[in-house]
């Protein structure tokens, strides 16, 4: 009897994998393959004056601690995620709440919310590029008609990554709501009900009933959002291209700089390398921050 059954477990594993083969094929062709590639090319030069790379060990990353434009883009992105994370997140919440309730017009407010997401990020960026453009943008324009001087948003390092922090998420909020409108969905209106009979406000519902319940769907957006905001690099290329002074420079794109501008193929392998592992680090910190604190039944 026992081995039928261990049998019969061997065949079902042996099947699993097999329909998992094509899918962990292309995982390895396309993600540990080139990613162990990457590491590899970290540890040698490869720039136009190797022909050949030349094998550095962990030079590359002992170079990445004196440089300062590393320092600064590394900055810019810790304070890009802290600008745009929580703000997409609190607003997709509250236009989850609006959008869930029974109103006229619902459908048309939902789409509404969402709809910058459908555009492509080139195309937002040209958009909000108008927006910002000194004395001939929407914003200029608007803020002389109520008396206020003229601000060069892109063009100034003091204003420019909250140009593009305003930008992001206006773009991405809507995308986090579908994904908080279906928790509040799943949420049993029964809770609800029990607290609205035993007058509880509104406030206390929200911190007692809803939040708790939407963690999965706050885990899974808060590790969305921290990716994207390392990732995001279209909207830089169209508008600031990493200045003024790299103020608006991003780790992804002084990794594209690197690779494609000045052609230092093992630099950008080490600042790839290093982008990946800081990912890992924050959506570990995330996951297991919150884990203890969601309620998945």
């Amino acid at each position: 009897m026992d081995n039928r059954k261990l049998r019969f477990h061997w065949k079902a594993n042996a099947f699993a994998w097999l329909l998992l083969l094509p899918s962990l094929l292309f995982l390895f062709l396309f993600t540990f393959y080139p990613i162990a590639q990457t590491v590899k090319l970290s540890l040698f030069q490869a720039d136009l004056a190797t022909a050949v790379p030349v094998f550095l060990g962990f030079d590359n990353y002992a170079n990445l601690i004196g440089d300062e434009v590393f320092w600064k883009v590394m900055s810019n992105n810790l304070w890009f995620a802290i600008g745009t994370v929580p703000t997409s997140i609190v607003l997709a919440i509250l236009m989850a709440i609006y959008c869930n309730k029974a109103l006229r017009g619902t459908s048309l407010v939902r789409i509404s919310f969402f709809y910058p997401t459908m555009i492509p990020m080139i195309a937002v960026a040209n958009v909000w590029l108008f927006i910002y453009t000194p004395q001939y943008g929407l914003l200029s324009r608007l803020m002389k008609s109520i008396g206020q001087g003229d601000i060069n948003w892109l063009g100034s390092p003091q204003y420019v990554m909250w140009a593009m922090v305003i930008m992001v998420v206006w773009k991405e909020a809507g995308y986090f709501m579908i994904f908080f409108l279906a928790g509040l969905q799943n949420i049993p209106p029964d809770l609800y009900e029990s607290a609205q009979v035993d007058g509880v406000g509104r406030w206390t519902v929200f911190r007692k009933i809803t939040f708790p319940l939407l963690m999965p769907t706050t885990l899974f957006v808060s590790i969305v959002a921290l990716t994207n905001s390392f990732k995001l690099v279209d909207h830089i290329m169209i508008m600031t291209k990493g200045g003024p002074n790299n103020a608006s420079n991003l780790l992804l794109y002084y990794i594209y700089e690197s690779a494609f501008s000045f052609w230092d193929q093992g630099m950008a392998s080490t600042l790839t390398v290093v982008m990946i592992g800081v990912l890992l680090l924050f959506a570990a910190l995330n996951f297991f921050g919150l884990d203890k604190k969601i309620h998945y039944r």
